[in-house]
């Protein structure tokens, strides 16, 4: 008695396709899951948190210079760097920021960086303490880097109609 086995390999097929119904295809996002249940948070550890002074990607984020005075300058050497939760950009250097671990006295990054056209890597440590950062190279034989907080730019003013004379 010879069987055929076409029936079950199609059967096979058929609940194969039925599990990845759902599956979006890598090049498309998946779909929000929709659900009220909420994952606790992770615990956090000793000493770290946000009651830490320079907690927060807040405390780094901004525009930084090795001198106040270079606060007002947009060209040149003597200018601040502009740092993101996702860039550190400086003079003659752009760097994307590839990894952000918090650690007990601030934030350690690694950075994938081009500068004069070569392509680096470098870990720095920042640690703000009110308007100061202390900008530690990793792989620089920890060479420090005190940079002082650039106010933000002054938002630029909706013009005023002058109101009639009454």
């Amino acid at each position: 008695m010879k069987r055929s086995i076409l029936p079950i390999a199609v059967l096979l097929l058929g609940l194969a396709a039925c599990d990845r119904a759902g599956v979006n295809p890598p090049t498309e996002p998946a779909n929000p899951i929709q659900t009220t249940e909420v994952a606790p948070a992770a615990p956090t550890p000793p000493g770290v948190g946000p009651a830490m002074p320079g907690a927060g990607p807040a405390s780094f984020v901004g525009l930084w210079a090795g001198n106040a005075a270079w606060c007002a300058n947009t060209t040149g050497p003597e200018r601040p760097i502009t740092i993101s939760t996702l860039r550190f950009e400086g003079y003659e250097n752009s760097c994307a920021i590839t990894s952000l671990d918090q650690v007990q006295d601030g934030y350690e990054l690694t950075l994938a960086c081009q500068a004069e056209g070569e392509a680096t890597r470098e870990r720095v440590r920042l640690s703000a303490q009110d308007d100061v950062l202390r900008l530690t190279w990793l792989n620089r034989h920890d060479a420090v880097v005190l940079l002082a907080r650039c106010p933000a730019p002054a938002a630029t003013a909706a013009p005023t109609t002058p109101e009639p004379a009454g």
